[in-house]
This record gives structure tokens, C-alpha cells and sequence, in this order.
């Protein structure tokens, strides 16, 4: 069990005295590799909180950099970090939180040559993407490699979460759900609107981004009840949450009874975009 030293106990004793986490759990934050896709509005909060929380090891997955317009929702960085790579600005934030924390930068896009030997890396993956195109890469490579997601995603005032274990099997003996048995297809082209088009509310990925990092802690320290086979919708205009169950499909194309998707190959890579300029779906 990796030893906690006097500073670390001290700053998470918050945590220690929690019946449900303590020297365990918080022991097992610190053995805990996860790989944040995403420096942007989902990927600001849950960077800074499982730094916070003392997740040992956080790798973070992004090719922009910082621009003026990012800065009313990606709180992870700041006016002075315009210009610089996401991954370096969200890196420095995190150090200056908490030195305890080791940081894998990747300054990088996501695709299908590079997204399965990545993930392996990792213990967990934390989805905060902007693009339909890597959702479905990660998801697909999450299941490929036995490894849990958290995914979540923002609309103009609305979001959604859930946490997918698709390589396992539920207490039923049925296949856990994948992301493509709740969509099993992106949205046509052009049907969903990108954020700098639509706009968004600066705090909805905060919230959804905070909830993510709870879902993360609870999925490494095992309490409470997780989402997976369930979906949290937040509607921000009522501020109202509902959540939808939902279960393993026997046509999803990935773990269906006939998969089509076998492999990470008929994933295309993301069209090039503009420096700072994001897509909106996980922005």
C-alpha cells in the first residue's frame, strides 16, 4: 500500500476520516492512474479535483491551445496561459495544487493507431471530449482494452453522465451496456451545433465535470452505488436531474450478439481544426 507522508495526511485528512474512504481508500487514490481525455470545460474540473483528491497519477489528452474564449468555462486555466498548450497550462495548475500529484502529458490527438495503446496505460478513462468522432473512439477503446469510462457531455444548458464498464458482466450474468447501446450511431453531421455557434453556460460543465470526478473517486475507493446502466440528465434551465436506466442491447454493433465493430479500424480521425477553437459536445 503506498505510504501517505505527514503532508499528505494532513491534506487529505478530510478524506482519512471518512468511514467510507480513509487510509485505504486514500491509499488507493494515490496507486490510481487515470487518463483525462479533454483539458477543456469537462476536463478543467475533473483535473483539478482528483488532484485535489489525490489521484497519484492523472495523464491528459489534448492538441489546442488556450484562447481567450476557452476562459469563461475551462477554469483550469488562466489569462496568462493564452497561447500556451492545454496540456502544459492544466499540467502547471495541477502542480501548484497538489505537488503530490504526477502528470502525463499528451499533447496529442486521439485515433485509431494510437487511442488503444494509450488507454491500456491507464486504470480508468475520464471522457470530457468535444467531438462525436473521439467519443466513440474512446468508448470502443475502453471496452477493447478492459478498461471503465466515465463520460459525460454538455449541451447549451443541458448534460449528461454515466460510467460504462462494457467489458464486464452486470450481477445478472448480461453484458454491461456500452455507450453504443444508449447510441449506437453518432447524430448526422451538422445536426448538433458547436459551441461557439450555439454557445453554453460557463458553469454546466463545471457541474458535469465535478460530477465525473465523483463518479472517478467513487469507481477507485468502491463506495456507494456507480452509474453504470444509468444515465443523469441535468437540465439547467429547471435545474433538474433525472436518471434513466438503461441496459445491454443485443444489436449494439460493439458487444452485441453479431458486433460489427471488432476492432479500432473503422474509426476515422478528427477533421484538423483552428488552434482554441472547440466543437461544443463535451466543451
Amino acid at each position: 500500500m503506498p505510504m501517505l507522508d505527514s503532508n499528505e495526511l494532513e491534506r487529505y485528512a478530510r478524506h482519512i476520516v471518512l468511514r467510507e474512504v480513509g487510509g485505504p481508500g486514500q491509499a488507493a487514490l494515490k496507486r490510481a492512474r487515470v487518463l483525462v481525455v479533454g483539458a477543456g470545460g469537462l476536463g478543467a474540473p475533473v483535473l483539478l479535483y482528483l488532484a485535489a483528491a489525490g489521484v497519484g497519477t492523472l495523464g491528459i489528452v489534448d492538441d489546442d491551445e488556450v484562447s481567450l474564449s476557452n476562459l469563461q468555462r475551462q477554469v483550469i486555466h488562466a489569462t496568462p496561459d493564452i497561447g500556451v498548450a492545454k496540456v502544459e497550462s492544466a499540467a502547471a495548475s495541477i502542480r501548484r495544487l497538489n505537488p503530490h500529484v504526477a502528470i502525463e502529458a499528451h499533447p496529442l490527438r486521439l485515433t485509431a493507431a494510437n487511442a488503444l495503446e494509450l488507454i491500456s496505460r491507464y486504470d480508468i478513462v475520464a471522457d470530457g471530449s468535444d467531438n462525436f468522432a473521439t467519443r466513440y473512439l474512446v468508448s470502443d477503446a475502453c471496452y477493447f482494452a478492459n478498461k471503465p469510462l466515465v463520460t459525460a457531455a454538455v449541451g447549451t444548458f443541458d448534460g449528461t453522465l454515466t460510467t460504462i464498464r462494457a467489458h464486464e458482466r452486470g450481477a445478472d450474468g448480461k453484458p454491461n451496456p456500452t455507450y453504443r447501446c444508449l447510441f449506437p450511431e453518432p447524430p448526422p453531421a451538422g445536426t448538433v451545433p458547436a459551441c461557439a455557434e450555439a454557445g453554453i453556460l460557463g458553469a454546466l460543465p463545471g457541474v458535469l465535470g465535478s460530477l465525473m470526478a465523483l463518479e472517478i473517486i467513487r469507481e477507485i475507493v468502491g463506495f456507494g452505488e456507480n452509474l453504470v446502466g444509468r444515465l443523469v440528465m441535468l437540465d439547467a434551465r429547471a435545474m433538474r436531474f433525472e436518471t434513466i436506466e438503461y441496459g445491454w442491447d443485443p444489436a449494439n454493433p460493439l458487444s452485441g450478439e453479431k458486433p460489427t465493430v471488432r476492432d479500432l479500424s473503422g474509426h476515422s480521425s478528427p477533421s484538423p481544426r483552428k488552434r482554441g477553437e472547440g466543437r461544443g459536445e463535451g466543451d
